[in-house]
């Protein structure tokens, strides 16, 4: 997901501003405008795919491991909720130094807004793509117009979901005091239970509670797999910066 997402920004942005100077550098790092157009279907193809792989499994943990007794608005699922109301409420307060630092259970509203909000990205910036992939096809039942509405789609809101990746999911995933320089969980699978009293206490005295916190229970993933996995992770993130400093160059400047 990571290479596929900086593949489609480094491959997309220099069409939205090639008048920027940096525009033209990195059409040329890429292999030219044919070779950029290919990775950024590449990449389409690949996020087409982990979509539906994502979407497949949902379906098959509710229906066939969960067998349909999944809790929509419980403390293991993904839709928001009263209590992000209040954790963002109560997140509000803490950090004016009004209250403590509120509680939380398996996921965070920030994660579900980051969760939402690539959703709704890839949806949107998907369907929009495949308007422009294959014109001709979708030229035989829609109007030209929409042609242009999925242009405007696709460029719009593949700048936002850049921007928010680069700025607001890299500080909430990496860049915050308590996960400083990074989070490695994505690449290890794993948290100690330190983290887990601390970062997720709900979630930990639930466990105990149902007697399930042994179930959770694993050994340190290998060293040198996590070496690997940080040393991959600080190069997307700088990767990230970098592509954001050239949008905000080409937004602002040029």
């Amino acid at each position: 997901m990571a290479v596929s997402f900086i593949g489609l920004v480094a491959s997309g942005m220099p069409l939205k501003y090639s008048n920027a100077p940096w525009a033209a550098w990195l059409m040329s790092l890429l292999g030219g405008y044919h070779a950029a157009g290919l990775i950024h279907r590449i990449c389409a193809a690949i996020t087409f795919g982990y979509f539906a792989a994502h979407i497949g499994y949902v379906i098959y943990y509710i229906a066939i491991v969960r067998k349909f007794r999944f809790n929509i608005l419980g403390p293991e699922s993904m839709v928001p909720w009263l209590k992000d109301l209040d954790d963002i409420y109560r997140s509000f307060r803490w950090f004016l130094g009004m209250g403590p630092r509120p509680k939380f259970e398996h996921f965070t509203y920030w994660e579900k807004f980051d969760y939402w909000a690539v959703f709704w990205g890839v949806g949107m910036i998907g369907v929009s793509g495949l308007f422009l992939w294959f014109p001709e096809f979708f030229g035989r039942f829609l109007p030209g117009w929409a042609f242009n509405i999925a242009t405007v789609i696709h460029s719009d809101e593949a700048l936002l979901a850049a921007g928010f990746i680069f700025t607001i999911h890299y500080f909430n995933t990496h860049l915050r005091p308590e996960k400083f320089p990074m989070d490695p969980v994505i690449f290890t699978g794993r948290v100690t239970l330190h983290e887990l009293q601390n970062d997720r206490p709900l979630e930990y005295q639930r466990l105990v509670n149902e007697n399930r916190l042994d179930d959770f229970m694993t050994v340190p993933q290998k060293t040198w797999l996590t070496d690997a996995g940080i040393l991959f992770g600080f190069a997307v993130v700088l990767i990230g910066f970098c592509l954001l400093i050239f949008i905000l160059l080409g937004q602002f400047v040029y």
